[in-house]
């Protein structure tokens, strides 16, 4: 059945259910905050079936919705809005205790860290791949990548300190 936005509504279900929860994780990853992460979320969507993208492949689909939820997350922390606010950070969905005991912690990094860590070890993109997607250069991502493992080390160890 063909609606009004050039795709069919069950693509549009096999979509979200594909890509949702990845999606919401980045976002929450990146921002801290479960509401936030799941208008994000919903943005993401709108900005999918408004538009006319046709993707090579699931994995060309999957990069283009990590970018433009990288890219409208970045939008969101650059707001006016935001800088007046102070997200409360939210339970990420987490498998076990330590799990979501490290994601606390990866939650109180800051954004750029925060999002260099998630793409990584969470959706399991390269350094390049997440210089693609952040527009950044690949160095930068990987400084983002060595700082933001230091500081967790840093944290986790005094912990157990």
């Amino acid at each position: 059945m063909q609606n009004q936005h050039h795709r069919p509504m069950d693509s549009r279900e096999a979509a979200f259910n594909t890509h949702g929860n990845r999606l919401y994780k980045a976002a929450l990853a990146i921002l801290g905050n479960k509401s936030e992460a799941e208008d994000i979320v919903q943005d993401v969507f709108i900005k999918l079936f408004e538009s006319q993208q046709d993707f090579e492949s699931q994995a060309h689909e999957t990069a283009w919705l990590i970018r433009v939820t990288v890219n409208m997350c970045k939008n969101r922390l650059r707001s006016v809005w935001w800088k007046r606010t102070v997200p409360l950070l939210e339970t990420y969905p987490a498998e076990n205790d330590q799990q979501h005991g490290v994601m606390e912690v990866v939650l109180k990094l800051p954004y750029k860290y925060r999002m260099a860590i998630h793409l990584f070890y969470y959706e399991g993109y390269s350094t390049s791949e997440i210089a693609d997607i952040t527009e950044q250069k690949e160095s930068t991502v990987r400084q983002q990548l060595t700082r933001g493992r230091r500081l967790l080390k840093d944290v986790l160890e005094g912990e157990l300190a």
